[in-house]
C-alpha cells in the first residue's frame, strides 16, 4: 500500500477527507492543511484526476532523521533516485517545515537538489537539468524538527489549475476553493434535485464552470495536460489510461445536466473571458453567461424557479479606497436576494466578513476558508422571512470601532508620535517619514507619511505585518478595523489617500514582486531632490525611508568620484551621489522596471545623460565576470533574499555577503570606500572580513530618528582597503 498525502486549501480538509474516501482511499486522516491516506497507484491517479479540492498529491518515498544540514544531505542522497527519475527527465525540488539548522525553505531545496544530482551523477554518470516550471519530476522534502519526509509530487503543480482558465481578476477565486464553496453549499445535492444555479457577479466564471463540472460528473483534471507522475519512473501508462477512460465513461453516463446554470456580470470583458473558459472546460453547452447588472438578477422562468442556489464571490475591497464600493455591492446583492429569491439558498464568499452585515439576511452557517493567503468567510443563508434583518449595521460598527478602548489607545499613541515627529520633520525639511512602527505589539503596523509635491498633499502608506498563526483571526480583524477607523481622524489624511498592504516580515525580497498594474506615480521631495513613488503596484513605494541618512552619507562622499550602485532598485542612492558631484555613476539591477524607474528619478533631478549609466544585469554574474573599471565609491544594498527566475543562482545575503563584498572590493580604486547595507534582521558580518579590510560599523550613525524604535531595521558598514 502506498503512503500518500493530499494538501488542501485551509478550511476544506474535512471535505477533502470525505472525497478521498469516496475515491478508494483507506486509513484517511485529517492533518493541518492536508489529509494523509493509503491506497494503490490507481487511488493516487484517481486523486490527481478526480479530486475537486486537493492542491497536491504527494507519494512518500523515504523517511529519516537529520539533526543538521549534512545529515539531511546524506539522508536524501541515500535514496535510490535512479529508480524514481526517468533518464533525461528534468527535476525540481521543494522544502517545507521547520528544521533545527535549515532556516530557509530555498536553502533546503538547494541541499535536496544537490543530494539528488550528486547521487544520480555517481550512479549514472549524468545529472538532470533543473527546471522550476513543469519539471519531469518534482521532489518535496518536509521537516518536522529533525524528522524528514521525502515525497514525489504526483500532481506536479497545484491541481486547482484545471487547464481552462486564462484570464483572472485582481484576487481570482481558485478553482478548488470554488469547488469547496459549492460542496459546502450542498450544490451536488441541489443539482441532483433539479435546482437552478446563478452567480450574479460571475467575473471570469469560475463558480459557474465548477458548478457545471459537478452537475455533469466531469472529473476536473480531464483537461490537464501535465501531471507530475508523467516523468516519474514508477508511472504505469496503461493503468493511467484505464483510470482516465473510466472517468470519461462516468461523465458520459451522467448525460446532459438537467439543471439551469447561469452566470452574469456587468463587465463585457469578464463575460468574454467566462465564455472562453467554459469552452476550454468543455461545459459551454451546459451554461449561459450574460452581460447584465446585478440589479437585473432574477430566477429563470423555466425550470423550478422556486428552488436554487445563488452562489457568488463579490468584491470586498482589497484596497481601502475600494471598501465603500464593496459595501454598496453587498447592499445591492442583499436587496436583490430579499426581493426576488425567496425560498432559494444563498452562499456568499467574502474576504471582508463585516460586509456580510450589509446583506440584511442572517447566515444560518458560517465557514472559514482561505483563497490562497486571503482569509474568507462563506456565509450560507436561506432566503426566507425568518432570516431577514435590517441591513446597514456596518456603518455603525465602523463608528464603534474608532471608540473601543484599543482604538483610543492606538489613536493616542499615533497622535503623540505625530506631534513629536511633525515638528522634527519640519525643522529637518523631511517630507516622508515613519509615523508608527508597531509601537504597541498588538497593533503590528508600519505607518509612513508621504507629502507629495504638485499637488502638495499627505498620503499614508500602511503596512500590516502578518500576524502569527496562533493569533485568533477575529482578534486580527478587530485590531485592523480599529487602526483603519482611527487613521483619518488622527492624521487628517482622507481615506482615499490611505494605502494598505499586508507584509510578511520574513522575505524582504518580496519588494520586487509586482502586486498591481496601475502605474500611478507621485512625486515626493527628500534632501532637496525629487523622487517618484508608487503606493499601489509594489510592496514597497520605491523610497526606503530608513536609508535616508545612508543616502546623505553617499552624497557627502561622492564629489569627483566614480560611483557604482549595485542592486540599484529605483536609483535613489545614484541620484544622491550625482547631486553630490560624482564624476560618473553606474547603476546595475536585473529589473528593467527598476532601471526605468532609476532613469525617471535621474531625469526628475536633471541628471539624465551619458555620465549616469544604467546596466541591466544579474549583479552576481556581473561581479563574477569582473570589470576593467575601478570605482571610488560603491554602494552595495542587496535584497535579503532573491530567487528571481532570471538570476543564475539564489541570493541569500547572510550566506553570500562575503562573496559580494570581496567582489566589490576587487573593483575598488585605491583610497576608495564600499558602503554595504542590509535589512536582514539577524545579519552577522563574516568575521574574516575584518582581517582583510578596514571595517567600520556605521549602523547607529545611519539610523534616522523616526526608526530609533527598531535599531535592527538595517545594518550598514563602511569598508576600505588596508
Amino acid at each position: 500500500m502506498l503512503r500518500l498525502l493530499a494538501t488542501a486549501p485551509r478550511g476544506l480538509t474535512d471535505l477533502l477527507a470525505r472525497e478521498l474516501a469516496a475515491l478508494g482511499a483507506v486509513e484517511v486522516r485529517e492533518r493541518a492543511g492536508a489529509v494523509s491516506f493509503g491506497g494503490t497507484l490507481e487511488t493516487a491517479y484517481r486523486a490527481c484526476l478526480e479530486s475537486r479540492l486537493a492542491n497536491r498529491v504527494l507519494l512518500e518515498i523515504s523517511r529519516f532523521e537529520a539533526a543538521d544540514t549534512e545529515a539531511f544531505y546524506r539522508g536524501a542522497r541515500a535514496v535510490h533516485w535512479s529508480a524514481q527519475l526517468k533518464a533525461g527527465a528534468t527535476l525540481a525540488c521543494e522544502f517545507s517545515g521547520r528544521h533545527p539548522t535549515i532556516s530557509h525553505s530555498h536553502f533546503g531545496a538547494l541541499k535536496l537538489k544537490d543530494a539528488i544530482v550528486d547521487a544520480l551523477r555517481e550512479a549514472t554518470g549524468s545529472r538532470p537539468d533543473v527546471v522550476l516550471d513543469r519539471p519531469g519530476l518534482r521532489v518535496h522534502a518536509h521537516a518536522h524538527d529533525a524528522s524528514i519526509t521525502l515525497s514525489i509530487d504526483l500532481s506536479g503543480e497545484s491541481l486547482h489549475r484545471r487547464g481552462y482558465r486564462s484570464a483572472t481578476g485582481e484576487a481570482p477565486l481558485k478553482e478548488n476553493v470554488a469547488a469547496g464553496v459549492l460542496e459546502r453549499s450542498g450544490w451536488p445535492q441541489l443539482a441532483a434535485s433539479g435546482a437552478q444555479f446563478l452567480d450574479p457577479l460571475c467575473g471570469s466564471g469560475t463558480l459557474v464552470i465548477e458548478a457545471a463540472l459537478m452537475a455533469a460528473h466531469c472529473a476536473p483534471g480531464l483537461n490537464r495536460r501535465y501531471f507530475g507522475f508523467l516523468g516519474w519512473r514508477g508511472h504505469d501508462e496503461e493503468l493511467w489510461s484505464e483510470v482516465r477512460a473510466a472517468a470519461v465513461a462516468r461523465s458520459r453516463a451522467g448525460g446532459t445536466p438537467a439543471v439551469i446554470i447561469r452566470g452574469q456580470d456587468r463587465d463585457p470583458a469578464a463575460i468574454r473571458d467566462a465564455r472562453a473558459n467554459a469552452e476550454r472546460a468543455g461545459v459551454a453547452q451546459w451554461v449561459r453567461f450574460e452581460v447584465r447588472p446585478l440589479s437585473d438578477a432574477a430566477p429563470e422562468e423555466a425550470g423550478d424557479a422556486q428552488r436554487g442556489l445563488l452562489c457568488t464571490n463579490p468584491p470586498y475591497g482589497v484596497r481601502l479606497q475600494d471598501l465603500e464600493a464593496a459595501r454598496a455591492v453587498h447592499r445591492e446583492l442583499g436587496e436583490v436576494l430579499r426581493e426576488r429569491f425567496q425560498g432559494w439558498q444563498a452562499s456568499v464568499l467574502t474576504g471582508a466578513p463585516q460586509l456580510g452585515m450589509e446583506l440584511g439576511i442572517r447566515a444560518a452557517r458560517t465557514h472559514t476558508l482561505w483563497n490562497g493567503a486571503i482569509e474568507c468567510r462563506l456565509l450560507r443563508m436561506t432566503v426566507e422571512p425568518a432570516s431577514l434583518r435590517r441591513p446597514g449595521t456596518l456603518a455603525k460598527s465602523d463608528v464603534s470601532l474608532s471608540d473601543t478602548p484599543g482604538a483610543r489607545m492606538f489613536a493616542n499613541r499615533l497622535a503623540k508620535n505625530l506631534k513629536r515627529l511633525k515638528s522634527w520633520a519640519q525643522r529637518e525639511d523631511i517630507s516622508c517619514y515613519r509615523l508608527y512602527d508597531a509601537d504597541m505589539p498588538e497593533y503590528a503596523f508600519a505607518i509612513d507619511l508621504y507629502r507629495t509635491v504638485q499637488p502638495q498633499e499627505d498620503w499614508l502608506y500602511v503596512q500590516e505585518y502578518a500576524a502569527p498563526g496562533e493569533i485568533e483571526a477575529e482578534a486580527v480583524r478587530r485590531r485592523r478595523g480599529e487602526v483603519l477607523a482611527s487613521l483619518a481622524g488622527v492624521t487628517g489624511v482622507p481615506r482615499e489617500r490611505i494605502k494598505v498592504r499586508v507584509r510578511r516580515r520574513t522575505r524582504r525580497g518580496e519588494q520586487y514582486e509586482k502586486l498591481a498594474g496601475h502605474a500611478e506615480f507621485h512625486i515626493v521631495s527628500e534632501g532637496g531632490l525629487r523622487f517618484a513613488v508608487n503606493f499601489g503596484d509594489y510592496l514597497d513605494t520605491g523610497l526606503f525611508l530608513d536609508h535616508r541618512l545612508t543616502r546623505q552619507m553617499l552624497r557627502r562622499e561622492a564629489n569627483g568620484k566614480r560611483f557604482l550602485n549595485l542592486f540599484a532598485y529605483t536609483g535613489t542612492a545614484t541620484v544622491y551621489a550625482a547631486s553630490g558631484g560624482a564624476a560618473e555613476t553606474t547603476s546595475i539591477d536585473l529589473s528593467r522596471t527598476y532601471l526605468d524607474w532609476t532613469g525617471r528619478n535621474l531625469e526628475l533631478n536633471g541628471f539624465a545623460g551619458p555620465r549616469n549609466q544604467l546596466i541591466q544585469a544579474d549583479c552576481l554574474q556581473w561581479l563574477r565576470a569582473g570589470s576593467r573599471e575601478r570605482y571610488d565609491l560603491i554602494f552595495l544594498d542587496p535584497p535579503t533574499f532573491s530567487n528571481s527566475k532570471r538570476m543564475e543562482a539564489v541570493l541569500d545575503v547572510q550566506r553570500d555577503h562575503r562573496q559580494l563584498i570581496e567582489g566589490c572590493m576587487g573593483l575598488l580604486a585605491p583610497g576608495g570606500v564600499l558602503i554595504f547595507s542590509t535589512n536582514a534582521q539577524r545579519f552577522r558580518l563574516e568575521p574574516a572580513l575584518n582581517e582583510h579590510y578596514a571595517v567600520r560599523d556605521v549602523s547607529a550613525a545611519t539610523l534616522p530618528r523616526d526608526f530609533e524604535r527598531n535599531p535592527r531595521i538595517h545594518r550598514c558598514f563602511e569598508l576600505r582597503l588596508p
